[in-house]
């Protein structure tokens, strides 16, 4: 079958062949030469060419059984393919060894962020299990819940799955950002309004001074970015107080907290690092600044970060020139 499969491959050199006898067969016809001398000219072309055929037939069948073999290991390696026949296979094999790394390292990419996500949720559980905890602890208690210590509570558990949700989104192809002018205080008091039992709470004051200006983003993603800059200062902020401003076209939240190590302050927006305070707090995610930094860049806005250890920590979130209106 195999051999049929390589005559129906090289039919026009057959053919070809067989045009070159006839030619030869009319010429020599033409100068009276003896048929016996002719015949025997062209048995031995048909020797040789039989001879050539076998040859050609036999190293075509065994780099199609090598090829045949290899369909279960292709995936694994390409060390096996047979030798190229030729320019056009050895440039064929070029390309399957490019296809080859290319997938390879989709793979590993695939498989690298797969392990992260796992990693990452695997930590979210762990962590919006103490909330859930504490409620539990707080109704079973007798006597009259403390409904802000539960609104405090519910208000870490929100966190924890805006950031998941937003750790999702960012991560994906997809967005779904709605870009307009939007007041950034009323962003900032929506903001604030939400984390007010934390401060309550933790009887932090809290010190806002509206901005009086307009930008071009994303309600919700710029909210995003507010909420967890917020998140970090009253979770890291045990005495003091917390300020947010405007200082040229920058949104600034500052607290009075226990501040980042110089070490660590190049690396806050790498994601999964947690430093040397998310490791003392044995809570931290290290994706909470990664995701702002993120999301950030999509609006068009600068994300950068000053501090001091044992004084405290400013957030700069900066805005362009073409996504800022002051009003």
């Amino acid at each position: 079958m195999k051999p049929l499969l390589y005559l129906r491959r090289h039919w026009k050199v057959v053919v070809l062949f067989a045009l070159f006898c006839a030619i030869f067969a009319f010429v020599f016809s033409l100068y009276d030469l003896p048929v016996e001398a002719v015949g025997y000219a062209a048995l031995l072309c048909l020797a040789v060419g039989v001879v050539m055929f076998a040859i050609g037939c036999s190293r075509w069948v065994s780099r199609l059984k090598t090829l045949e073999r290899m369909r279960t290991t292709v995936s694994v390696s390409l060390k096996e393919l047979p030798e190229p026949g030729g320019q056009v296979e050895e440039e064929y094999q070029r390309l399957l060894a490019i296809l080859w790394r290319e997938r390879a390292r989709i793979e590993a990419a695939s498989a690298r962020e797969r392990r992260e996500a796992e990693d990452y949720y695997t930590l979210w559980a762990h962590q919006i299990k103490t909330p859930i905890a504490a409620m539990r602890l707080l109704l079973q208690q007798g006597g009259a819940a403390d409904t802000g210590a539960l609104s405090a509570e519910l208000l870490r558990i929100e966190g924890y799955v805006e950031m998941a949700l937003g750790y999702v989104r960012l991560e994906g192809e997809s967005s779904d950002l709605v870009l307009r002018k939007s007041p950034l205080d009323g962003i900032v008091r929506g903001c604030l309004r939400k984390y007010a039992p934390l401060f309550i709470l933790k009887k932090l004051p809290l010190d806002f001074r509206e901005t009086h200006m307009t930008v071009l983003t994303d309600e919700k993603w710029l909210a995003f970015v507010i909420e967890q800059l917020l998140s970090n200062a009253l979770k890291y902020t045990r005495s003091g107080h917390v300020a947010v401003y405007a200082r040229a076209r920058e949104l600034v939240i500052e607290d009075t907290g226990i501040g980042i190590a110089a070490e660590d302050l190049p690396r806050v927006f790498e994601r999964g690092f947690t430093g040397y305070n998310g490791r003392e707090d044995r809570k931290s995610t290290g994706l909470g600044l990664y995701l702002c930094s993120r999301a950030c860049r999509k609006l068009g806005h600068a994300l950068r970060l000053e501090s001091e250890p044992g004084e405290g920590t400013r957030a700069f979130i900066r805005f362009s020139d073409e996504t800022l209106l002051v009003e």
